[in-house]
């Protein structure tokens, strides 16, 4: 399984790693769409906004999602992930969901 390392600050000092398993749960829920607003800007209130759509799919299911518990614990709720590691993570998960999507067709 691929890991990739996203930086969650400006000068490049903190990164969370992530692997395919955590981006095709964002895939599989679409925790991204509609997540950013028509401005494009991506800030610690997108954040909490993430936080809590994730947190409600997780009580609402009668099930709980080890994929969903995983990318919580390991990406989303982790020390390190700022407004600047999401708005990274994003980005990289558009490229590679359009690469993926291509070796796929």
């Amino acid at each position: 399984m691929k890991t990739y390392k996203i930086q969650t600050n400006a000068s490049g000092t903190r990164s969370i790693t992530i692997n395919e398993e955590h981006l095709n749960t964002i895939r599989k829920y679409s925790l991204f769409e509609n997540l950013v607003d028509s401005n494009g800007i991506i800030d610690e209130q997108v954040l909490d906004k993430l936080k809590l759509n994730v947190r409600s799919m997780l009580e609402m299911g009668t099930d709980t999602d080890k994929e969903l518990l995983d990318l919580c614990l390991d990406v989303i709720y982790n020390n390190n992930m700022k407004a600047f590691g999401l708005n990274q993570l994003v980005r990289f998960y558009d490229k590679w969901n359009t690469e993926t999507k291509d070796c796929e067709a």
